[in-house]
């Protein structure tokens, strides 16, 4: 599929890259008022899913990204904007980001799909919903392309889209890393330390190493030490390579919009899958210049900064289109 030409524009301070990644985590405040609904998980766990329905036909399942939360600005944002145009939200809250620690010693990853899988089982179940989409921010943006590529989807499930995704957790880590990028390594690090100290406490018989982890100074150190180890796998590049969407894409039979912007401090070169876009009918990728970690600001005047918000309407609002299934 050709890549997608943006016309996504912006001017300064907005078209520096670092700029337009804070810039709607701290100058935005978008509000929604969700209903909070919690499944339990084959392994004796919980999900908490928060909903915000306007009696919609259709519904955009939502994925936040590492440490975020229904109420990361950019969750909020598109659930407001998605039900202002006849669209049920329900966002999925990975273990222990709702506000509450989760049970068992292990929590999410960025490659665990068994708990989206969950979630869509219980949507399509228990709700009267003709389509589901999802859409998943930077980690959950990666998980949702995974989910795609992995098995084959519940027939519910007309698209998919990735906002940000770090398609190469390898290379995403080593990219985050980087000396520009230690104010995002710290943020990350200090609220992953702080659940795994209160995970010491609740599962002592599994022996963390605690103050090994607390000197944790990037993603290789945490996810040798706790990541990969609470989820099986042998070390953090077995994780990575296990859970990156990159070895995935292949495998997408479902439209999938992938929206990166090339100034993304977050992504590696890796991250960016051309080849495998322009050799998959079902890939749409879409890399403007400027925009940040999902950011896509362009003015101080944040009604006006929803252009991520309207593709991502645009390209759902297709595919609901050619199955006869009207957002209105």
């Amino acid at each position: 599929m050709p890549i997608i030409a943006s016309d996504f524009k912006t001017v300064f301070p907005f078209s520096n890259g670092h700029f337009n990644t804070v810039y709607r985590n701290l100058f935005t405040s978008p509000r929604i008022l969700f209903q909070r609904e919690r499944i339990p998980t084959a392994d004796g766990d919980f999900l908490d899913l928060d909903c915000a329905s306007v009696n919609s036909k259709h519904v955009a399942l939502l994925l936040h990204g590492l440490e975020g939360s229904s109420q990361s600005k950019y969750i909020l944002s598109t659930a407001l904007y998605l039900n202002r145009q006849n669209i049920d939200v329900i966002v999925l809250n990975m273990r222990g980001c709702s506000g509450e620690k989760n049970r068992l010693y292990k929590s999410y990853h960025s490659g665990e799909t068994e708990d989206l899988n969950a979630t869509v089982l219980h949507i399509d179940k228990n709700y009267d919903y003709q389509s589901i989409s999802l859409i998943g921010f930077s980690m959950g943006g990666n998980m949702v392309l995974k989910y795609a590529g992995e098995r084959k989807l519940n027939p519910a499930i007309k698209c998919l889209v990735a906002i940000g995704p770090p398609c190469d957790l390898k290379g995403s880590a080593k990219t985050l890393s980087e000396k520009s990028n230690s104010l995002y390594m710290k943020r990350f690090l200090k609220t992953l330390t702080k659940k795994v100290v209160q995970k010491s406490i609740d599962h002592p018989k599994e022996c963390l190493d605690i103050k090994t982890i607390r000197k944790s100074k990037s993603f290789l150190d945490f996810d040798n030490l706790y990541t990969a180890p609470s989820f099986g796998f042998k070390d953090a590049e077995d994780y990575w390579k296990q859970a990156s969407s990159l070895f995935y894409l292949e495998g997408i039979q479902t439209p999938t919009y992938l929206l990166s912007a090339n100034d993304d401090p977050f992504l590696s070169e890796s991250c960016y899958p051309y080849k495998l876009a322009e050799n998959n009918p079902f890939l749409f990728l879409e890399t403007p210049k400027t925009g940040g970690h999902i950011g896509f600001s362009h003015s101080f005047q944040n009604r006006k900064n929803i252009w991520c918000e309207q593709k991502i309407l645009t390209f759902i609002s297709e595919y609901q289109d050619k199955h006869g299934i009207g957002l209105k």
